[in-house]
């Protein structure tokens, strides 16, 4: 066999549980649970992301639809989550397959520390021959603190173990050029060498989607980025045929040296060629490549694992001297502005903005989300020393704790 991957494979709600009576999909969850074990039996570490806890919590308190109320939302959660994993074991269990419940929010991994407790754990689970179940920890997450859906939430995983692939299952066979539901013409599009470079003809404005989960195919496409950000290729496929899952990975590896070049759409009617030949299902593959910036992880976890309490206004100079490839630190001289109210190392955003000749920002142009940064001082603090010379920090404040409003090694910015 090939080399073992780590793979991260999604699931969301309407795969586990029926959209109309709310009944779970057991002879899906079971066939998902014999492909998983089929995978590991050959060396592959493997990980669930499991949607489905409010959806079970449904059935199970006799709720036609979802509260709108959060303490009822996690009420609900709370009875269903009990359920669901109860499902996984029980399945898991008829192969003699051990399995753990990992139940995460923003507010787990908010500190450096926690994401890596978060990762060591995971790994430690894969090493131990453990399949861990994620999900959300929707009976204690609020809006603040909240990964706004399990595909995010799987991204987040895969770059947290270091997952070779992450399988995103969805309701289509799938990515289209529009939705082959309402559009016959609608041709597939099977693998994207370089999202940066777009998706020609993509049409997700009218993506899918029920009404017990919230995803859609939009949410494939911000988890496939931010998967390959993190050096994860990434999959989309439809989750009523699981079994489709082992056929594309042993695909992957008799593939793995093959290059993606040419005309993006000429590269669609290859790849069907070679599908159909090997009698390999449709499915879409978000590469990785090799040449693009990966995000440390680190870097990850301040781009995606934190949640922003405010904006830092850099100018063009700052900007250049924090992205060179032996970046520097900020400097109060290189900040036009402060937006929000922000403790010390809590994180930012960064924005560019643009001086005038005389120095004053220029608000007639728009800034531009650059990356993220967690601060030495607070809001008031950044304020009061913005475009000084960092000599002066313990004049203006009467301390200094810092040369650097931001630590180089506390900045991060996505690939460009």
């Amino acid at each position: 066999m090939s080399k073992p991957y780590t793979i991260v494979i999604k699931l969301g709600s309407s795969s586990l549980v029926d959209a109309s009576t709310k009944e779970p999909k057991l002879s899906l969850m079971s066939l998902i649970v014999e492909t998983v074990v089929a995978l590991r039996r050959i060396g592959h570490r493997v990980i669930i992301v499991s949607s489905g806890g409010i959806a079970v919590g449904l059935k199970t308190l006799g709720l036609e639809k979802r509260p709108k109320r959060l303490p009822e939302i996690q009420a609900v959660a709370a009875v269903g989550q009990g359920r669901l994993i109860g499902r996984w074991d029980k399945l898991f269990s008829y192969f003699d397959q051990r399995i753990a419940q990992v139940l995460l929010t923003r507010n787990d991994i908010a500190e450096w520390s926690q994401y890596k407790n978060a990762r060591n754990t995971l790994q430690e689970l894969l090493n131990m021959g453990v399949i861990p179940v994620v999900n959300e920890n929707d009976t204690l997450a609020v809006s603040e603190i909240h990964f706004g859906d399990n595909d995010s939430l799987s991204a987040i995983t895969a770059a947290l173990t270091g997952a070779d692939y992450l399988f995103l299952l969805t309701d289509v066979d799938c990515l289209f050029t529009d939705n082959p539901r309402s559009n016959p013409d609608a041709k597939p599009i099977l693998v994207v060498p370089d999202l940066d470079q777009g998706l020609p003809g993509v049409s997700v404005a009218n993506g899918t989607g029920s009404d017990v989960g919230t995803g859609g195919m939009q949410t494939k496409l911000v988890a496939a980025e931010l998967a390959i950000n993190a050096g994860v290729h990434t999959i989309i496929m439809n989750s009523e045929s699981p079994s489709s899952i082992f056929k594309i990975v042993q695909y992957i590896q008799a593939t793995e040296d093959k290059t993606y070049e040419g005309d993006l759409m000429d590269l669609q009617l290859k790849e069907l060629k070679a599908l159909n030949e090997l009698g390999v299902p449709l499915h879409t593959k978000f590469i990785a490549s090799a040449d693009r910036h990966h995000l440390k992880n680190r870097e990850f976890w301040m781009l995606h694992g934190l949640v922003t309490k405010g904006s830092i206004i850099i100018d063009d100079g700052a900007y250049v001297a924090l992205t060179r490839k032996e970046k520097a630190g900020l400097l109060p001289a290189g900040v036009i502005d402060v937006e929000g109210s922000f403790q010390q190392l809590e994180c930012v955003d960064l924005k560019l903005g643009h001086r005038l000749p005389n120095g004053e920002w220029n608000k007639e142009l728009p800034t531009t989300t650059v990356g993220r940064a967690r601060c030495n001082y607070k809001s008031t603090e950044v304020s009061r020393i913005r475009g000084m010379k960092s000599d002066r920090i313990e004049e203006v404040l009467g301390y200094s704790d810092s040369e650097y409003v931001a630590h180089r090694h506390n900045l991060a910015f996505p690939p460009h």
